[in-house]
């Protein structure tokens, strides 16, 4: 071997060697991983926003999903092959207020506006449905059909009391007025302690002249 080749081969026999010690169950994700320590999984950017892509993707699927049964109601789409479309629901009967609460409910839910309260009515929508139709046929969700009000309701439940995460209309619109707000609080909370301190300084120049 040449003195010109010497340089490179010294690189290679190292990654020669590593490449043997390493399992073969690596995939090239997880080398780029181990060659590369800035990589997002190994830094943590990018974990560090996988709950709220998770509770984004929860929502919207959800909330699409959900918008299909009222669809269904309104529209008759989408139906079932070989299965007649429903017929319209008179107005502000229960199958109406169900569709209602279906198609705009999950519209909500999808832009993530007004989440928390959006999600608790549906919650208690699924709880109704479950209890006054599915429980009838069988105490089993699965003999009863009844599983996906089930899902539905705990999927609400914990939109409800979490929220819909960072990538929603609430986040945008509500958490703007209330940095605001915090900022407000923060510039009379510093004026006072801006008085308070003016003032005090005040008091004892006034004490140091009278003992002069």
């Amino acid at each position: 071997m040449s003195d010109a080749w010497a340089p490179h081969g010294s690189r290679l026999v190292p990654i020669l060697l590593r490449s043997q010690a390493m399992p073969l169950t690596h995939s090239p994700a997880d080398v780029r991983a181990v060659d590369h320590p800035t990589h997002p999984f190994v830094h943590g950017r990018f974990r560090s926003h996988l709950p709220n892509i998770a509770l984004t993707l929860l929502r919207v699927v959800t909330g699409l999903m959900f918008m299909q049964h009222g669809a269904q109601k309104f529209f008759g789409f989408p139906s079932p092959p070989n299965m007649p479309a429903m017929p319209v629901p008179h107005a502000f009967t229960q199958l109406w207020v169900a569709g209602v609460l279906e198609l705009g409910g999950g519209a909500l839910i999808v832009l993530g506006l007004f989440t928390r309260i959006v999600a608790f009515l549906l919650a208690g929508e699924m709880a109704v449905a479950y209890f006054t139709v599915h429980v009838k046929r069988g105490f089993f969700p699965l003999a009863n059909q009844g599983e996906l009000a089930v899902l539905y309701c705990f999927v609400y439940l914990t939109l409800a009391s979490i929220g819909g995460g960072r990538y929603t209309l609430d986040h945008l619109l509500f958490h703007r007025r209330e940095q605001e707000t915090r900022v407000d609080v923060l510039d009379e909370d510093e004026v006072a302690v801006n008085e308070s301190a003016g003032a005090s300084s005040r008091s004892v120049r006034g004490q140091t002249l009278r003992s002069r």
